[in-house]
């Protein structure tokens, strides 16, 4: 059994998160820093608090998944769980659109 290669993801408040390399591809920005070898050991999100952080991860895992499972979840599925993602209060949203660029 192979085992993801793993990357570490820094927020702005000091907090690590290491996550599977194919998740946090999910960020093009991200994808780009690994893809031109500037991502080191850690890659430092000074914009992004941990709170949100998090979430953004949630969320890209679960897309991840979604595209690698032997039993897809359906397409509704998928846009359930991007509703349900979003309900949340009008700041954390501005924060998680700010993360996403």
């Amino acid at each position: 059994m192979s085992t993801s290669k793993m990357i570490v993801l820094k927020s702005s408040d000091g907090e690590t998160f290491e996550v599977e390399v194919m998740v946090a591809e999910q960020s093009q920005t991200i994808k780009h820093m690994i893809d031109d070898d500037c991502a080191d050991t850690v890659i430092p999100l000074p914009n992004v608090t941990s709170k949100i952080l998090a979430k953004v991860i949630e969320y890209c895992k679960r897309h991840v998944e979604a595209g690698k499972s032997e039993d897809k979840p359906s397409e509704d599925d998928l846009k359930s769980f991007d509703a349900e993602f979003v309900k949340v209060d009008q700041g954390t949203l501005f924060d998680l659109i700010l993360a996403a660029n």
